[in-house]
């Protein structure tokens, strides 16, 4: 079979409360859902569901957050933001900001983000991307009877490499990591550290179809074998004891 990654237009500017399955079930774009499909979930129309998105006129920055706003010419609300998102600040530099946010997640901003949003406006992660997925899936098996998975995507930079990578923040119903370990490779030796980040490497795939500006926050991913289990995105969190870049 031949991978199909099927991106979902929706017209609709996402607000609280939206029925997000209803839109993708109702969208033009969309074909008939299968079991075994995986559906992937941008963060933005997450966040923009829940109620993540923040008017900036309503925060107030504390002097602490005027003073590095100052010092890496950002928005002293914005600086408030992602000081009220950071478990721990990796890096300050050239006006980059690494934090790690409470979820675990290590990317620039805490991921408070101001694209894709009204002027005067920024997004935060949701609270429990996990949650969320789960919702969603159940939601969809509800109303088409079909069991699939969900994953939620993020775009986040890389260490060492130009350029950004969606990768999954949140998922439901599969394996995150396809673990080679134990296996042979083509010359019969046993793999010993192979672990191929599946769920990552399918939500840089759906970008490339989804793009930042095409109203298609939703594609569905078809003919990919995958194992359902009940993992969370922690499994992909490297732990602290095993980085050796921390």
């Amino acid at each position: 079979m031949v991978l199909e990654l099927i991106p979902v237009k929706i017209d609709k500017e996402v607000g609280v409360g939206d029925d997000l399955v209803g839109l993708m079930l109702e969208s033009e774009t969309k074909p008939e859902l299968q079991d075994n499909d995986i559906i992937m979930f941008t963060q933005k129309i997450i966040s923009k569901q829940e109620g993540r998105t923040i008017n900036l006129s309503d925060v107030k920055p504390s002097l602490l957050a005027t003073g590095i706003a100052s010092e890496y010419g950002k928005d002293p609300r914005v600086m408030e933001l992602i000081m009220g998102q950071t478990k721990r600040i990796v890096r300050m530099r050239n006006g980059i900001i690494i934090s790690e946010t409470f979820h675990g997640f290590i990317c620039a901003n805490a991921g408070v983000d101001e694209s894709n949003v009204p002027e005067g406006s920024a997004t935060l992660l949701p609270a429990d991307p996990d949650l969320s997925a789960e919702s969603l899936r159940r939601q969809i098996k509800q109303k088409t009877g079909k069991d699939t998975a969900i994953v939620i995507s993020d775009t986040f930079g890389r260490p060492f490499r130009q350029g950004q990578t969606n990768v999954a923040i949140g998922l439901s119903g599969m394996e995150p990591i396809l673990d080679y370990a134990g296996k042979p490779d083509s010359f019969g030796r046993l793999l010993r550290v192979t672990a191929i980040a599946i769920a990552d490497e399918l939500s840089s795939a759906t970008e490339l179809v989804m793009g930042k500006s095409l109203r298609t926050p939703i594609c569905i991913i078809r003919n990919f074998g995958f194992s359902k289990t009940k993992s969370k995105i922690d499994v992909l969190i490297r732990q602290r004891s095993e980085d050796l870049f921390r």
